[in-house]
């Protein structure tokens, strides 16, 4: 069966999430998920039919929230179908390439491959800003440029004047997917605002964060009509299932709003905590984070996150050498996860 697959299938190493890797532990701040686990009531009516492709409540809401007219908003399964959708609709298969910028998230680059689109590649710098000169130098043939801000695995937020010169440059080329799965956390540095100047921009955002709904997989694109429109060919043809239009509906109420805030509040506070904590430990070198996790470097991360994982403290290993990402979780699992560390490093 396996050599029925393409090639390039059989050939890809999976997207390594958070629940593949397992582990066993009472603290888990390993996939970014929020620690709220807030109710919601489900109705039930009409499962006996199919939902709406777009439900309109639920476009309308978002784009409320978000500050978008409503045709400027797609839903989807998670901003991870979002990446999908995208490349399926700009990217020819064997002709185009997507760009990305390591360390990120790394289903940019398996979404291309799975779709036979080529990927190309440029570092960030060693601040973790683009570089801007080597993007220039590998643009051609590209159709899709993804940055995330703040970035994932790395915390900060790239510098808005150097987005905006992405836009210019990719004008009329390319679309620039600004990933911004963490911005609820950090608002204020959102690029929704740029979509008036650029139909080449397009935003992902998902409720997975901040709205505390990982389980209930719904995510945004927020683009130009032209965009949406497009995307709209490609998607599936009932993507949203009727209780994710209700509870997410919930969660953009006023009410809902309210909530999430005020938890967004409680979180940036516990990682306030944790960045203070971790940065007076020997041998400990915690990165400036604006989303609900933390990047840390340790001067023996593996020997570390191994002791950790094997008394229950689940975190994540991070691509970059010698660090380690911490989500951020309630204070009670700060404060645990703090007082191990600094028992090991003492």
């Amino acid at each position: 069966m396996e050599k029925l697959a393409r090639k390039d299938v059989q050939a890809l190493t999976p997207y390594l999430s958070a629940r593949r890797l397992g582990g066993q532990g009472d603290v888990w701040l390993n996939a970014n998920e929020s620690p709220f686990n807030n109710e919601y009531v489900v109705s039930g009516n009409s499962l006996n039919r199919y939902s709406e492709c777009q439900p309109d409540p639920l476009i309308r809401a978002y784009a409320d929230y978000a500050g978008v007219r409503p045709d400027q908003v797609l839903t989807s399964r998670g901003a991870d179908e979002s990446i999908e959708l995208l490349i399926r609709t700009f990217c020819e298969a064997g002709e185009d390439s997507i760009l990305f910028c390591p360390p990120t998230y790394g289903m940019y680059a398996i979404s291309a491959e799975t779709f036979g689109v080529a990927r190309k590649t440029v570092p960030l710098t060693e601040d973790w800003q683009l570089n801007m000169p080597e993007i220039e130098k590998q643009i051609d043939g590209v159709k899709l440029v993804f940055v995330c801000s703040p970035n994932n695995p790395t915390g900060n937020l790239l510098n808005r004047d150097d987005i905006e010169a992405l836009l210019e440059m990719t004008a009329g080329k390319a679309l620039v997917v600004v990933d911004e799965a963490y911005i609820d956390f950090c608002p204020e540095a959102s690029t929704v605002d740029l979509l008036v100047r650029y139909p080449n921009l397009a935003i992902l955002r998902t409720m997975s964060k901040a709205f505390a709904l990982a389980g209930l997989r719904c995510g945004f694109t927020l683009a130009n009509t032209q965009v949406i429109q497009l995307m709209l060919k490609v998607i599936a043809p009932y993507p949203v299932p009727v209780p994710v239009t209700e509870i997410a509906c919930q969660a953009l109420s006023e009410m809902g709003l309210a909530r999430m805030k005020y938890q967004v509040l409680d979180l940036n506070a516990n990682r306030a905590y944790l960045q203070a904590g971790l940065s007076m430990l020997p041998g400990a070198q915690v990165f400036d984070g604006y989303g609900n996790y933390l990047l840390v470097k340790f001067d023996d991360a593996d020997l570390l996150f191994s002791t950790l994982w094997d008394n229950g403290i689940i975190l994540r290993r991070s691509p970059i050498e010698g660090c380690i990402r911490i989500s951020v979780g309630n204070r009670e699992e700060c404060e645990k996860t703090l007082t191990f560390i600094r028992q090991q490093l003492a």
